[in-house]
């Protein structure tokens, strides 16, 4: 097992009055039995998910027709139906207020800072559904949005899921050829796209990019331009049935909202996987399953509540931007983020935080390690007092993050390193209220998830490294791949490998207080020897020494084996001596163990990510075999993959 320090890095505070204590609370009159603590509780939501899932809908006020039966088939995965005969909407479950309180604040870097009360939320919502009813759009229709994380992109997917239409987004910074890759698939009857976006100060022009991609469509999907850089109006003229969203809007005055209820199953969104290693998977999300794993996340294991305000940095291409609008659902005010967080400085996001008031601060690991970094210190630049709970996703969060957060930002939040993904719209693991923060730990599964570690042979680990996996079905499965008719590609996707289970293709491990650590992709595995070694404890070692920004490690096949080569993005006044190369290895060896040491670390001034900033391992060790990438338009960097062409060092 895991070695880990005596003591946890946050204890939570001695209170009855969370969500999740209430929710226990009711759970054990229901079930007629005691409920003691959140092990407990999780038992019962794994043994008995049709009972656990019905009480989530009464004790989160879901708005809808719940219906007589809760769960049938619900031994089988796939095949278990949550709630076949409910009736409901997401939209709104969303638009519960009408007043004149914060629901969104939204800036966009330095540039942009705008605020929506509930009212006006609702306003743009009636005003856009009515365009698109007048457009002919009906249930199950798709609507695809390349869009930054501001206002309007919320209010159009509200739009559209008021409808029973189907909802897909990607962030303004794909090439046309990577939104054709997604867009392309499910032939959009409307395409949402702004007239150019922010980053890094500067000002990004999109509107031939924009008419490329709707040549590139099938139909002749009418098309909406946001203003973002005041250009609607121009951009729109140029494209072939385009439009301004205030042209669009216009002949519309605002009315109460109408919401069309559909049943549980039915399809809210289409989200994509990567698509580093081919064209991208369409993974199809319940409008229930979603809405239910949201308010259990946010409302239970986040303890969010009415008038909070909840932030997560992410793009509209990446599932937690799914996640966060999810908030409006509690109540909550989002607080939006679009650009890069380091501008004007490394400061900004913590700006935010302070000026807003913010609860719940999102954002990713990479970011976290980045501040740590930057030589920042928010503990003693800002007051985050009301800044409760900090959660991270994207990759493992190292130890040595964990040290940084309670030292240099705030010693009394709750730090939650969640994970799940794109391919249930949630988490599997997450934060959880009542438990100690273990240092380089998750805290531990989600309530209603069955999450266990396997061999490779299909056994339970209680402890040792195997695949993480979920043994019972839960709402927020996929319905399926979108053209996967017979479902083939979605079993093969999840179910292959151990029939009836779902292996989500983590490499993880059990801890001795009942968390998991994730050790990396399954797939990114590498197995110099036999031995099977996560590219995540490697990056949790190296990561630490100051000249490093970055690493990303693969497998090289070599001499009949696998040796580990480990590429180092270093500090522009760092260099890649031999003193270095030989505490890198030290530090790997004293951290991990000799087998995570590599035999080759390589210098390199980029390292390719996808749009939600995720390293590709499997792209670069395609590149290091001197085989093709097949799907390049998926980084957000490509040139970078140039770097690790035929490398003289890995020939010798």
């Amino acid at each position: 097992m895991i070695a880990s320090a005596d003591s946890p890095l946050w204890t939570p505070p001695a209170t009855d009055d969370l969500p999740v204590t209430r929710f226990a609370t009711e759970a054990a009159q229901r079930i007629g039995r005691t409920v003691t603590d959140y092990d407990s509780l999780h038992g019962w939501s794994a043994e008995d998910p049709g009972a656990f899932w019905d009480l989530v809908w009464d004790f989160c006020s879901v708005i809808g027709d719940k219906g007589e039966r809760r769960l049938i088939n619900g031994d089988k995965m796939p095949g278990a139906q949550f709630f076949p005969d409910a009736r409901l909407n997401y939209a709104e479950n969303m638009l519960r207020r009408d007043d004149d309180a914060d629901a969104i604040v939204f800036r966009g870097e330095d540039r942009v800072n705008r605020r929506l009360s509930w009212a006006e939320l609702n306003a743009m919502v009636s005003r856009l559904q009515q365009a698109l009813l007048d457009q002919g759009i009906k249930p199950g229709d798709r609507v695809a949005a390349l869009m930054p994380n501001m206002p309007e992109t919320i209010a159009a997917l509200l739009a559209v899921a008021s409808i029973g239409a189907v909802w897909s987004s990607a962030s303004p910074d794909f090439g046309a050829r990577g939104a054709l890759d997604r867009f392309g698939q499910i032939a959009p009857e409307v395409l949402i796209a702004c007239d150019g976006y922010y980053y890094a100060g500067k000002t990004i022009d999109i509107a031939d990019k924009v008419s490329e991609i709707v040549a590139g469509l099938p139909g002749d999907p009418t098309v909406v331009i946001v203003p973002y850089l005041g250009r609607a109006d121009e951009v729109a003229a140029g494209i072939a049935n385009a439009k301004s969203l205030d042209e669009t809007t216009a002949p519309y005055k605002p009315r109460p909202v109408t919401f069309l209820r559909l049943p549980f199953s039915h399809p809210l969104y289409i989200l994509f996987s990567s698509g580093t290693t081919g064209v991208p998977k369409c993974i199809v999300h319940s409008a229930g399953g979603t809405l239910l794993q949201h308010l259990k996340e946010l409302h239970l294991q986040s303890s969010l509540i009415r008038d909070e305000r909840l932030f997560y940095f992410t793009t509209c291409g990446w599932m937690m931007w799914n996640w966060l609008v999810s908030g409006l659902g509690v109540g909550a005010t989002l607080l939006l983020y679009d650009g890069s967080p380091f501008h004007p400085s490394e400061a900004t996001l913590f700006d935010y935080a302070t000026e807003e008031k913010m609860n719940l601060f999102g954002t990713s690991a990479k970011y976290i390690d980045a501040v740590k970094k930057s030589g920042l210190r928010p503990i003693e630049t800002h007051d985050l007092s009301s800044v409760r709970m900090m959660l991270s996703t994207g990759s493992p969060l190292a130890p040595e993050s964990f040290d940084f957060v309670y030292e240099a930002i705030k010693p009394d939040i709750h730090l939650a390193s969640i994970s799940g993904g794109t391919d249930i719209v949630s988490c599997f693991l997450l934060g959880i209220p009542t438990k100690p923060v273990w240092r380089g730990e998750l805290q531990g599964p989600g309530l209603g998830m069955a999450m266990d570690v396997f061999d490779e042979d299909g056994r339970r680990l209680p402890s040792g490294r195997g695949e993480l996996v979920c043994t019972r079905a839960f709402p927020s499965m996929p319905i399926g791949f979108w053209n996967d008719a017979d479902g083939a590609r979605y079993r093969a996707a999840y179910f292959e490998r151990f029939p009836g289970i779902w292996c989500h293709g983590d490499f993880a491990e059990w801890t001795p207080h009942g968390g998991i650590i994730i050790l990396g992709r399954s797939d990114a595995t590498l197995n110099p020897g036999g031995v099977r070694i996560g590219t995540a404890e490697i990056y949790a070692q190296v990561e630490s020494i100051p000249e490093v920004l970055e690493a990303l490690a693969v497998g090289q096949e070599w001499d009949g084996d696998v040796r580990i080569v480990l590429f180092v993005r270093l500090r522009e006044d760092a260099a890649l001596d031999d003193d270095l190369i030989a505490r890198i290895k030290r530090t790997i060896r004293a951290g991990a163990s000799p087998r995570h040491v590599p035999a080759k670390v390589v210098a390199v001034s980029d390292i390719p990510r996808t749009k939600s900033g995720k390293i590709v391992e499997l792209a670069v060790r395609e590149v290091v075999h001197g085989r093709p990438v097949k799907n390049i338009e998926a980084l957000a960097n490509p040139e970078a993959l140039e770097q690790f062409m035929d490398r003289p060092e890995l020939r010798e």
